[in-house]
């Protein structure tokens, strides 16, 4: 008798005994419904042939097969210090995974807005100025996590990376709408640009000579500076989520980040072969923010012939490094003025103080020929001009030597000078501001045959979409970008795969003054399949971080038979690279 009728059977019958037979009918629907009852007999049935000696291990395997795929269930945003004590932001993912909420990933991307080191400026309250955006950006990328971010992303797919920053693009996309709409409400005081001085007359037209010949001391004006892009408040929420999301999907797919970027980038699971990116390793740093005079070289870069292992590149730098500062000591001890040893920029490179643009290169090479280095066949020299920031407006002039300003023309006859005199130099980044698109030309006409120009775009919040929007200058061969503020993962595939690669290749880089301990960069470089990697020079922790990240994924290729050794480009990038080095 069942018990249904056993209780139609009786007059009496308890209300704890009704509720407790309506329980037990709700739950056998409930598990009847899920097909749980169909499941346990199929696993203990195959258990019982199978006779595993961990019986309950064997039963945890069954079940986690049949669980529901992980979501993201919410984003923390947390105030950390980096490697320069200054305030940033990291980013955490927490997941849904087998029924419980798990911290899976998170990450720290840079700003290109970083504050410069200030060591040889004059105190001028800059640098406060400059830490109040800082916390005040960081402030601005908390709030923008813990509400809009974590309610938008909250149910999401932790692996569908191309999902995840369609909503981070279309968040940012309405800030920025909501942003201009309270501009033009309460449009900011508009800040005039400085013109240039109008030129001086030369004695001669004073006195009126020389009236049969064209006067040349009349120059051109210069173009305006373009408007600075905008970047959202907080903007690097954007950035540091769409990382943290790429690390977390690569956890749960039991992937390394690099083969997770790998696939992302091709649509298959598996790579055949996969290359490590050649580092551009920076030597010195000549710039503004050096003690001397000389204001143009930024930073003096290494480009190591390619083929070699990372570890065998490094020593290579570091002996270099060494022989250089032995020849800086022993000058300064016989009263040569020269102000560098240990003295480190933010790019993590020895900081020189010269008068001209000659003697850091002649360093250089003396040093090589000391270590017996070919320099200019074993490896060669890039260097970052910034000349962008060393414009004076207000004469019209780049300030590439203090009290030695020079027009845009008149810095192209200098560089072609230094090509010609140095040929081991076979790049020059941003040796002009983007608007000098004239000056770019000529340059290119002069020493595009023996030198290329790179153009860094890394102050550029995302890359854009369509092959119209990609950035376009003479005579540019190579672009240099990084993840900074709102661009992501999904925008960096684009970036490598379709837009730049169709007017030049691309080098991904850290910001100037990467003050980011994140190593995923490493992973990401690799996974994007660039030919090329620029991370700073051999010193400061966030930088060599990032160089051990990429002595070990290249150790881990090679130990699965899949390290590419040759030359990873379709046609050389720099002069001096060869198709026999190119791999097709």
């Amino acid at each position: 008798m069942s018990y249904k009728g056993f209780i139609n059977c009786n007059s009496r019958v308890s209300k704890e005994e009704q509720e407790f037979y309506d329980l037990k009918i709700k739950a056998a629907e409930y598990y009847r419904a899920n097909g749980v009852p169909q499941k346990m007999e199929g696993v203990l049935n195959d258990m019982f042939f199978d006779k595993p000696e961990d019986i309950y291990g064997y039963l945890a395997n069954y079940f986690s097969k049949l669980s529901s795929p992980p979501v993201i269930s919410r984003l923390l945003g947390k105030e950390i210090y980096d490697g320069k004590g200054q305030l940033s932001l990291q980013a955490q993912v927490l997941c849904i995974i087998k029924n419980e909420e798990k911290t899976t990933c998170s990450a720290v991307i840079s700003s290109h807005r970083e504050v410069l080191d200030n060591s040889f400026q004059d105190p001028s309250g800059v640098t406060n100025i400059n830490n109040d955006k800082r916390r005040d950006s960081v402030m601005a990328a908390l709030h923008w996590i813990h509400e809009s971010l974590n309610t938008i992303l909250k149910g999401s797919d932790p692996c569908d990376q191309t999902g995840v920053d369609k909503i981070l693009r279309c968040a940012s996309s309405l800030e920025l709408c909501d942003i201009r709409n309270r501009e033009k409400e309460n449009p900011p005081p508009s800040v005039p640009v400085p013109e240039p001085s109008p030129p001086t007359a030369s004695p001669k037209d004073k006195k009126g000579g020389d009236k049969g010949k064209k006067g040349n001391s009349t120059e051109k004006p210069i173009p305006p500076p373009e408007p600075l892009e905008l970047v959202l408040p907080g903007s690097m929420a954007i950035g540091s989520v769409s990382l943290a999301v790429a690390k977390t999907g690569a956890l749960l797919q039991c992937l390394p980040l690099y083969k997770y970027i790998k696939a992302l980038r091709n649509q298959q699971p598996c790579p055949k072969e996969m290359h490590i990116p050649v580092p551009l390793v920076t030597l010195l740093s000549c710039g503004k923010m050096s003690p001397g005079k000389l204001n143009l070289l930024e930073e003096v870069i290494v480009i190591p012939k390619a083929g070699q292992r990372l570890k065998q590149i490094i020593t290579m730098v570091l002996e270099l490094q060494k022989e250089m500062m032995k020849i800086m000591n022993a000058a300064s001890k016989t009263g040569v003025r020269n102000i560098a040893a240990d003295i480190l920029s933010d790019s993590g490179a020895l900081v020189v103080g010269y008068e001209r643009p000659e003697q850091p290169l002649d360093l250089i090479t003396e040093a090589s020929n000391n270590l017996g280095l070919a320099l200019g066949k074993g490896i060669h020299l890039a260097v970052n001009c910034a000349a962008h920031n060393l414009m004076d407006y207000p004469k019209g002039k780049y300030e590439v030597i203090t009290g030695t300003p020079k027009s845009p023309d008149e810095l192209v006859d200098m560089y072609e000078a230094l090509i010609s005199k140095y040929p081991a130099v076979v790049a020059l980044i941003d040796p002009l501001r983007k608007e000098d698109v004239e000056q770019w030309e000529r340059l290119s006409s002069v020493v595009g045959a023996s030198c290329s120009l790179l153009s860094d775009i890394s102050s550029k919040p995302q890359c854009h979409s369509s092959r119209e929007d990609a950035p376009s200058l003479p005579g540019v061969r190579g672009y240099i970008l990084n993840q900074c503020n709102e661009t992501t993962v999904t925008d960096l595939i684009h970036c490598v795969c379709v837009t730049f690669c169709m007017s030049g290749a691309v080098i991904i880089g850290t910001t100037c003054g990467e003050p980011c301990s994140d190593d995923a960069l490493s992973d990401v470089v690799v996974g994007l399949g660039v030919g090329y990697v620029k991370l700073g020079g051999l010193n400061r922790g966030e930088r060599l971080t990032k160089y051990n990240r990429l002595i070990s994924i290249e150790e881990e290729l090679a130990q699965q038979g899949i390290l590419d050794s040759r030359k990873q480009h379709t046609s050389p990038l720099f002069v001096g690279e060869t198709e026999e080095q190119s791999s097709t």
